[in-house]
């Protein structure tokens, strides 16, 4: 990221612009690896987050440095969470992207589609667990009692609380 030194104390539009989309980018880039989302996929929610008008992928792919690959996949992530949808520009036959700015309809959109279902499989990892315990050695099959029962107890309360912050948010 480039560095911008201010102009006789001051920046210009263009450079201000410019320094708040970079910060934009670095911020979103770091909030979508705390949820495991590729870089790229930060990169384009910067960008379009704070971009006043709708962007064709061409231009999110030049102005980030991406591969074309790289943006349809994020731009994909980003559509399946309904962090980005497309709008219509007259007279242009590509797909322009808008940055959906509502973050509690986002983050119930993240618990619902990416959450819940992970939460249903380890339901099903803990059954597997529980059939492959160990009946012959007593201690060791004490050891992973304790244990999947704490995972259950995990699961039973993310089983609640999720659906319940998800429709939190939505208000």
């Amino acid at each position: 990221m480039p560095h911008l030194s201010p102009i006789n104390g001051k920046q210009s539009i263009q450079e201000t612009e410019q320094a708040i989309e970079i910060e934009s980018i670095d911020f979103f880039v770091r909030m979508m690896s705390i949820l495991g989302m590729p870089r790229s996929v930060g990169e384009i929610y910067g960008l379009l987050y704070f971009s006043a008008v709708p962007l064709p992928m061409d231009q999110i792919v030049s102005r980030l440095g991406i591969s074309i690959g790289s943006a349809s996949q994020g731009l994909k992530t980003l559509r399946s969470l309904k962090a980005v949808r497309t709008s219509y520009v007259a007279g242009d036959r590509r797909d322009h992207y808008l940055a959906e700015t509502e973050f509690r309809r986002l983050f119930s959109n993240f618990i619902k589609e990416e959450i819940m279902p992970h939460m249903e499989s380890a339901k099903e990892r803990i059954a597997k667990m529980e059939e492959a315990l160990p009946v012959q050695d007593e201690k060791s099959a004490e050891f992973y009692n304790i244990r999947i029962e704490k995972l259950k107890r995990l699961t039973r309360a993310g089983g609640r609380l999720l659906p319940a912050l998800a429709g939190l948010l939505k208000l």
